[in-house]
């Protein structure tokens, strides 16, 4: 099968992070393109990661995730958790994927440290942020994120290991994108400083549809799912 439109569309997605970040005053560098698969098909994932090189990818359902596991090419590829996470499910992922972006809760946060002790490595995971505190959307709010932040590196998880945020905004326009990308990227640097971390903070901001407002705002990792895999240009 042919995958040029892989190759069309990376490129593309390439260069719009590098002239969003640059707009921004970011380091292209310091952004990290996610793949986001729930769309893709096992052939064009490990075309993508094998042959054009993107050894990151999201996977949003659990279900999924499990059905594919065993095809992907995982030599050199990092495995994220995107998606809404249940507790019931947590099992039967903590051993497949490297990152948990969607912690949102202290009963999750509970369920990920007894699921990880059980097999003996430490979770890395990002506390998801509902910027736009919609109601269909998961994540906790503003408000709480450093709550949350606080009782997840206080010592009772010892098996969780905070690396940063995630976040969805609202359908916006990208002047309105910036806005709660900016103001978000600005509170969880606040929060980041105040807890004392001195590595770099992970700052997922941005899908198909607003990954170069995230970028120009300084995001440094987007989720894109249909602008890579889509068969025609958009």
């Amino acid at each position: 099968m042919e995958y040029t439109y892989l190759d069309k569309n990376l490129s593309r997605v390439r260069e719009d992070l590098r002239t969003a970040c640059e707009a921004g005053g970011y380091d292209p560098e310091g952004v990290t393109l996610m793949a986001a698969i729930k769309s893709a098909e096992v052939e064009e994932i490990n075309y993508l990661h094998t042959v054009l090189g993107v050894t990151h990818v999201g996977e949003n359902r659990v279900q999924q995730l499990l059905e594919r596991y065993d095809r992907l090419e995982k030599e050199g590829l990092s495995i994220h958790f995107i998606g809404t996470l249940q507790t019931n499910k947590v099992k039967y992922i903590i051993d497949k994927v490297d990152m948990i972006q969607s912690l949102d809760s202290d009963k999750l946060a509970r369920e990920i440290e007894r699921q990880a002790a059980k097999i003996g490595r430490v979770m890395d995971v990002l506390i998801e942020i509902n910027s736009g505190s919609e109601i269909s959307k998961g994540g906790v709010e503003p408000s709480d994120t450093e709550d949350l932040a606080r009782r997840v590196v206080g010592g009772e998880y010892p098996h969780i290991r905070l690396r940063g945020f995630m976040t969805m905004a609202p359908k916006s326009t990208d002047e309105e994108y910036r806005a709660i990308f900016g103001s978000t990227r600005e509170l969880c640097e606040g929060i980041w400083e105040r807890l004392g971390f001195t590595e770099p903070m992970v700052m997922s901001m941005g899908m198909s549809e607003s990954y170069i407002p995230a970028a120009a705002s300084g995001s440094t990792m987007v989720r894109v799912g249909r602008g890579l895999f889509v068969k025609e240009s958009v």
